[in-house]
């Protein structure tokens, strides 16, 4: 597995080793020791989720807050989508910026995101199946989020606003300057 930090410290853009012959294709999504190797740090992830979205829906920005806030290992296992994470740890030189990329079931590529940041997807094809692995178990009492259109993240989805698809509760969320972090 290749591994490059992206511009977000601590945050891993993750490049398996694609094995393909007639029979089809194979390849290794996740190894824990290859992985925490990789990445300088031990995870221990607790649990695996799986969305699936048709065409213009977009999810988050999401994130727990305090002792329930979530590493997580993301994945794209149908589709493709634009992936985007937003640095919420104070003091990081990138608070408040974004890092975008599109994860899809030919690039086969996964992203790490540590515990500190905001984590949003928008699906741009049909039955598009998301798969992540969080270090922490979900906490309804601990989520929280971001608009996913606050100008001071100024993050283009790279689709028109009246495609976009958004759950009543994400259109609520708040503004970066309106968080206490």
């Amino acid at each position: 597995m290749k591994v490059i930090e992206s511009p977000l410290k601590g945050c891993y853009i993750l490049e398996p080793i694609t094995y393909e012959d007639e029979r089809g294709l194979f390849y290794e999504s996740y190894h824990k020791d290859r992985f925490d190797k990789s990445i300088g740090e031990n995870v221990d992830f607790v649990q695996d989720n799986v969305s699936i979205s048709k065409k213009g829906v977009l999810r988050g920005l999401h994130y727990q807050k305090g002792d329930s806030a979530q590493a997580k290992l993301v994945h794209v296992v149908k589709g493709e989508v634009l992936d985007v994470i937003v640095d919420l740890r104070k003091g990081s030189p990138s608070f408040g910026k974004h890092f975008k990329m599109r994860l899809s079931d030919e690039n086969r590529t996964s992203i790490f995101i540590p515990k500190g940041m905001a984590h949003g997807f928008l699906a741009l094809t049909d039955d598009v199946i998301f798969s992540y692995k969080c270090d922490a178990l979900y906490n309804p009492k601990s989520e929280a989020g971001i608009l996913y259109s606050d100008p001071a993240l100024d993050i283009n989805w790279e689709m028109a606003e009246e495609e976009l698809i958004l759950s009543k509760k994400d259109l609520k969320l708040p503004l970066l300057k309106e968080l206490e972090l």
